[in-house]
């Protein structure tokens, strides 16, 4: 049976663990202060450019860029975003399962592969059998803006090079500190459903095209690779900051849990204390008593 002196010593390292906890949920709260700042920042831009290049896909001819070219999916890469770190909840778990559903779904594909980024997705795919192209990690550490780019062109020239059908992207969308929502976008060809969706909105109209200058052509040959890297970066920080709301509410949790512990540890270690001084105090009672 445990004395009071073990039960002093699990107090001792339940509370360290409440320290680690503490110090870690502060370190997450002031890392998705900063990553919340940017995705605020770029998400505007990058949806408001994701509408545009809907509106001038729906209205330009597909032999116009390569990147607007419709095939049929047959090959397919799939773009996974986790983290590096654990210790985040089941950020990494949603986004997995979300992605291991969506693999499913794409079985009949003559070739399906997954492009990862983070530590935890490329140890989860290590184990199964799934076509892994391509890992990165440590790329949301710093989120190296040349590097994100080059993931970006890299997925653009093989699409360009019909090396692939399509591109989807699976991450986690950052909706608060206490929601994260996994997503699954198509990121190649560029979609027309929100120009589409906006169209439909307005009224059965025939969309009107525009005269460009420059010429359509060069427009689409600048701002559709840029539009891609936009893309990957927005999803990029999204994660980012659902990772950091994800590990704020896991510590936050795990030390509500500690201070529970640490209460029940007191409460037993005092019960045993209390008993032992009974049983003390009786026996000096008994011993007068024999002396009488």
């Amino acid at each position: 049976m445990a004395n009071v002196r073990d039960f002093r010593t699990r107090i001792r390292s339940v509370k360290s663990t409440q320290q680690i906890t503490r110090a870690m949920y502060l370190v997450a709260a002031a890392k998705m202060r900063r990553a919340q700042e940017r995705i605020v920042a770029v998400r505007p831009y990058a949806l408001k450019m994701l509408e545009v290049l809907s509106s001038l896909a729906a209205r330009a001819e597909a032999a116009k860029h390569p990147l607007l070219a419709r095939r049929e999916e047959r090959r397919v890469i799939v773009l996974i975003i986790a983290s590096d770190k654990g210790l985040c909840g089941s950020f990494n778990t949603n986004i997995l399962n979300r992605a291991r559903t969506f693999l499913d779904e794409l079985r009949d594909r003559e070739d399906v592969q997954v492009d990862l980024v983070g530590r935890k997705a490329r140890d989860w795919f290590k184990r199964r059998a799934y076509k892994v192209r391509r890992v990165e990690v440590d790329l949301l550490k710093a989120l190296d803006v040349p590097k994100v780019r080059e993931v970006a062109l890299e997925l653009v020239r093989g699409f360009t090079a019909q090396e692939y059908d399509a591109v989807y992207m699976i991450y986690n969308e950052f909706k608060s500190i206490m929601q994260q929502r996994p997503v699954v976008e198509r990121l190649l060809p560029i979609p027309l459903e929100i120009f589409e969706q906006k169209h439909q909105d307005a009224g059965p109209t025939t969309p009107e095209d525009y005269i460009y200058e420059p010429d359509d052509k060069s427009l689409f040959d600048r701002l559709l690779p840029r539009h891609v890297g936009t893309q990957v970066y927005r999803a990029l920080l999204e994660s980012g900051a659902a990772e950091q709301g994800a590990r704020m509410t896991a510590m936050n949790n795990a030390t509500r849990n500690a201070s529970d512990m640490i209460d029940a540890l007191t409460l037993q270690m005092n019960k045993i204390r209390q008993a032992a001084i009974t049983k003390e105090i009786l026996e000096v009672v008994g011993g007068a008593e024999a002396l009488k």
